[in-house]
């Protein structure tokens, strides 16, 4: 009877050290996962060894810088700054003849390298408003929706930091048939985005997605260039009239 009671408590004892150890060993793996998902969602320019993708830009971010010494850009202008679209956008100042404008957008960039370089671009001019396009190649890129507005936050927080006065306002990723097959993701960052700036302050979302579709739901055809990615002409007077009103000085 006794050595029942003495094997009935050795398995109760290993069967607790069993299960402590079990608990124990989770601790790190949950840990572990943890961490690994907070590294998910955090803007890709934080991400280790990240800095060495943004080399490629520096002869477009020293030219801007130099155009700046010869000719210094007005502060408490409308910034316009993001990926090949803004770029490309030659009639800028010529569409908004009433506004002092400048111009900082780099083909092929996504939001990070904006906010990387936003203390050389766009903090020196002490804009009173930002306009960022960009978000289309980040998708292209591989990145989720969700990390696309991450990487808009991290903009917005770099922005606010050393110009907390200044408006930004999002223009939504657009819909071009080049990438008609990533619509859906596209769909869901400008919701995303659309969403988040409801809930803020002093921030505006440029919705031109739809005025770019044709009666049919899909992208109008004569708005873009060869390469059904770009815009022409008639995709930039779109932009116009739909990005104009927003240029106004806050009330």
């Amino acid at each position: 009877m006794k050595q029942e009671k003495k094997r009935l408590k050795e398995n109760i004892y290993f069967s607790n050290r069993t299960d402590w150890g079990q608990s124990t060993a989770m601790k790190p793996r949950l840990s572990l996962l943890c961490s690994l998902l907070s590294l998910l969602l955090l803007p890709a320019m934080w991400l280790p060894g990240a800095t060495n993708q943004f080399t490629r830009w520096e002869k477009e971010i020293t030219a801007f810088e130099r155009a700046d010494q010869t000719n210094p850009p007005p502060k408490n202008a409308a910034l316009f700054v993001g990926s090949s679209s803004i770029r490309m956008w030659r009639s800028l100042a010529r569409d908004f003849p009433g506004y002092q404008v400048i111009n900082r957008g780099f083909g092929g960039s996504q939001i990070v390298d904006s906010t990387y370089f936003a203390e050389r671009i766009v903090i020196p001019h002490q804009p009173r408003l930002v306009v960022m396009y960009a978000g289309g190649n980040d998708l292209n890129g591989g990145k989720s929706p969700e990390q696309v507005l991450a990487d808009f936050q991290a903009f917005v927080k770099t922005v606010r930091d050393r110009l907390p006065q200044t408006r930004i306002a999002y223009i939504s990723i657009a819909p071009n048939p080049a990438r008609w097959t990533q619509i859906a993701r596209i769909k869901t960052a400008n919701k995303l985005i659309a969403d988040y700036i409801k809930e803020s302050k002093n921030l505006v979302f440029i919705d031109v997605f739809p005025h770019m579709l044709a009666p049919d739901g899909l992208p109008k055809p004569d708005i873009y260039l060869n390469d059904q990615l770009h815009m022409n002409t008639n995709g930039y007077a779109i932009w116009r009239e739909v990005v104009g009103p927003f240029l106004k000085e806050k009330p």
